[in-house]
């Protein structure tokens, strides 16, 4: 089997690939290992509904002990949050 010349020349311009080069090439599937290969996949469509981005201000006593608890702390807000809400009724507001 012939050698094929490298794909990066002496002043590392990479070439222009040969007819030869594209039958050596092979689907990154059976390339990469399937430890990477998982790792590289899409996300995918979410399961839940997105959430809403808003701007809110707390107060440091709220903030500081959610982001203590490292990342993530967002959701863990969002969460006590829903918690709340289970147990207390929202007055309906009076335009």
């Amino acid at each position: 089997m012939s050698k094929s010349k490298p794909l990066i020349d002496a002043e590392g311009e990479v070439r222009a690939l040969t007819a030869a080069d594209m039958k050596r090439l092979r689907p990154i599937t059976e390339v990469l290992p399937k430890s990477l290969l998982a790792k590289l996949k899409s996300r995918g469509p979410q399961r839940e509904p997105t959430k809403e981005r808003i701007s809110v201000r707390l107060s440091p006593e709220v903030v500081q002990p959610f982001r203590a608890t490292g990342d993530g702390w967002q959701t863990r807000v969002d969460a006590a949050l829903k918690d709340w809400l289970k147990s207390h009724r929202l007055a309906k507001i009076q335009q």
